[in-house]
């Protein structure tokens, strides 16, 4: 193999492994304080772009969040009674490969934040699907930093050595939960939670074609009333862990699968995203669980998807 073609093969396989470069469309979605996030996400993390989405008192098509935007962000700022349906929506849009970040107060509507005030709505179905519990009562309104040690190698936590929320109404806003069997937790806080457990600041699941990512902090920080100073309410690589999240999220939580390597049908794949990913290499026709997903020349590689998500070859 010549030097030049060792060179340009390297660089097709960097390519392929990178996150991809592209803007993301990510949609705002909350009760209150969408259009002010999605403008402080404009100027603080300008790698996407953000469309505040108001759905307080109405759901979005599932038609129009697939044809706008590739992430949704949900969270709200104090419960509201419109929470299940959208909750609901946001299910069938993760349900169908498009993954959802999930910031606090995300977890104050959670149904099973029963020991807070007011009563919860519940989020519908996107509760079967999301990383975390709550502790019983949610955001723990006291100090929240990141503890180092727990920061695991991972696209969500890139570049990321320190987040703290420092001050709120009536404390930090932050915390309050517990990750679910199964759920992948990359960060933790230093405190723990109500229960006296691990407090995971960001952690994520995949569910067959979609991964939920939460992020333990509020999205909106910079924007709140009376304590939206970065360095004073909040710090460290608040904008950061957000962009790495939309980028993961963009990304379809996919990390290491090259599309077209052939080496990937002996080891599986761990969901259905990542066999997206690596069925756009490649040409072969391609049936999952008896049904076609694309056509091309044959004989068809035949898979089957195993209870845990996975997906094998036969």
């Amino acid at each position: 193999m010549s030097s030049s073609f060792r060179v340009l093969a390297a660089f097709v396989v960097g390519c392929l492994m990178a996150t991809p470069s592209h803007a993301a469309r990510v949609g705002v979605l909350s009760n209150a304080l969408a259009v002010q996030t999605a403008a402080d996400y404009s100027a603080k993390a300008p790698e996407n772009t953000y469309t505040a989405v108001d759905v307080s008192t109405s759901v979005p098509s599932l038609d129009f969040l697939v044809a706008n935007f590739d992430v949704l962000l949900l969270f709200e700022d104090s419960v509201f009674s419109n929470a299940t349906a959208v909750g609901n929506r946001v299910a069938e849009f993760a349900n169908s490969g498009h993954a959802v970040v999930l910031g606090t107060f995300y977890d104050q509507d959670r149904s099973d934040a029963l020991s807070g005030t007011p009563a919860p709505h519940g989020w519908g179905n996107l509760e079967t699907i999301d990383p975390n519990t709550t502790d019983g009562v949610g955001t723990a309104y006291a100090l929240r930093t990141l503890a180092p040690d727990t920061i695991l190698p991972h696209p969500l936590t890139q570049g990321v050595m320190t987040l703290t929320a420092v001050r709120g109404n009536p404390g930090a806003y932050a915390g309050g939960n517990q990750a679910k069997l199964g759920t992948v937790v990359v960060a933790a806080w230093t405190q723990r939670n109500a229960r006296g457990e691990t407090d995971p600041a960001i952690d994520y699941r995949i569910t067959g074609a979609a991964c939920v990512i939460h992020i333990g902090i509020a999205p909106q920080y910079g924007v709140v009333a009376n304590f939206g100073t970065y360095g004073t309410d909040f710090s460290g690589d608040f904008y950061r862990v957000w962009s790495n999240a939309f980028a993961f999220a963009a990304a379809r939580c996919v990390t290491g699968i090259i599309p077209g390597d052939l080496s990937q049908i002996a080891r599986g794949w761990a969901n259905r995203s990542e066999l997206d990913v690596w069925r756009a290499g490649f040409s072969f026709a391609v049936v999952l669980d008896g049904a076609f997903l694309q056509s091309g020349f044959g004989p068809a590689l035949r898979l089957v998807s195993q209870p845990d998500g996975r997906i094998v070859a036969l």
